[in-house]
């Protein structure tokens, strides 16, 4: 074998073996969408026309989900699963931030972590689909990454991996939280 072959396929190979190692590596993928926050939601769904849906999830536990981290009961919940703060641990605020996106980790900076589950926890993250123009067809609006919630939406967080799990009837929690679409 010559030596001037010998190179080139080295060379060949480490860059063969340099692409299967990047392939085979994870990385982390942006959302397909991005996220704007309950305030911005609420600019139009908070009158009464459009059934008041800000103000209903103002009211409810999800909106109060990272304060329930806060409580004496909570950090007790926590100091048993080794969690020094439950306001600060992804384990906790995968499902009581839109933050963390169902995740560990933070996934957002445009939603502060304070504000619990809201709106984009449940529909998906809303840039592509806020405009009224693009909500007002409703297959556009999912195409822009609108989510009509079912129960496999709610069982992300209501489940057994939970610590304060409780049996979970989609039915009768659905009839609590949920909030009118107005008839156009």
């Amino acid at each position: 074998m010559k030596s001037g072959y010998l190179l080139p396929q080295l060379l060949r190979s480490f860059l063969v073996l340099t692409v299967f190692a990047f392939l085979a590596t994870p990385v982390a993928f942006a959302a397909d969408h991005e996220y704007v926050g309950a305030a911005k939601c609420g600019i139009c769904h908070k009158k009464p026309e459009q059934g008041e849906q800000y103000r209903i999830w103002q009211e409810s536990k999800h909106a109060k989900a990272f304060e329930a981290l806060g409580t004496p009961e909570a950090k007790e919940v926590g100091a048993k699963l080794g969690i020094d703060d439950p306001q600060k641990s992804g384990k906790c605020l995968k499902c009581h931030s839109t933050a963390y996106g169902h995740t560990e980790q933070v996934v957002t900076d445009a939603i502060p972590v304070e504000e619990g589950v809201s709106c984009e926890t449940c529909h998906g993250a809303g840039k592509d689909y806020m405009k009224k123009s693009v909500m007002e067809d409703v297959n556009a609006a999912k195409e822009a990454g609108l989510i009509i919630p079912d129960e496999a939406t709610c069982t992300k967080c209501h489940n057994s991996e939970s610590p304060t799990f409780k049996p979970f009837d989609y039915k009768e929690r659905y009839e609590k939280i949920k909030h009118p679409k107005p008839n156009k």
